[in-house]
């Protein structure tokens, strides 16, 4: 989910407490506070050779050691918050959305939006579980680093579909990517 859509979302739902679900029936205490939103640009080279980049915006939440009564967040604070982070940092409209929490039951660590729900005087986001992917085998490609340089990367016959996949900008040569043989990783 990009930053804009994450955001345009938020704003049609003013009123209601913000909720996020970690896990099935989980919630981050009601008491939480929006620490910072960072914004991370991403460089990297994947195992074809092919150099990708994209942009992550990563709402840090943080549960008090002693839940605060009466403190649960609106949609509306959490964009008094949104808006004064972009009088200083002008925040990415296609950056990836990720949300970072974790508490004494939960290891910290970045998740994604799933599913928005607006039910009543709550509007809840549904956090799922980051992951990784081979980019150079959404491209068809192989880094072949087997010893009989195989395609290491090919698909199983019984592939899982994956919930999402980073839309990425492809920097450098042109039809640049990983052969077998080819020495690139």
């Amino acid at each position: 989910m990009t930053w804009s859509d994450f955001k345009r979302t938020l704003e049609q739902n003013p009123d209601r407490e913000l909720k996020f679900q970690y896990e099935e029936n989980q919630f981050v205490d009601a008491s939480y506070h929006i620490t910072e939103i960072k914004q991370a640009p991403i460089v990297s080279v994947d195992c074809g050779g092919v150099m990708n980049s994209w942009t992550e915006i990563i709402v840090q939440l943080w549960e008090p050691s002693v839940a605060e009564k009466d403190r649960a967040m609106k949609v509306s604070k959490a964009l008094e918050i949104v808006k004064l982070v972009e009088k200083s940092l002008l925040l990415n409209p296609l950056g990836v959305v990720k949300i970072e929490f974790g508490n004494s039951k939960f290891d910290t660590r970045q998740m994604y939006p799933g599913e928005l729900v607006s039910l009543g005087d709550n509007f809840t986001v549904k956090l799922e579980a980051d992951f990784t992917q081979c980019k150079a085998l959404t491209r068809v490609g192989s880094c072949g680093t087997t010893p009989l340089r195989e395609a290491c990367c090919t698909p199983a016959t019984n592939t899982i579909a994956t919930k999402q996949t980073l839309v990425l900008e492809k920097i450098g040569a042109e039809n640049q990517s990983c052969q077998p043989g080819g020495g690139c990783c």
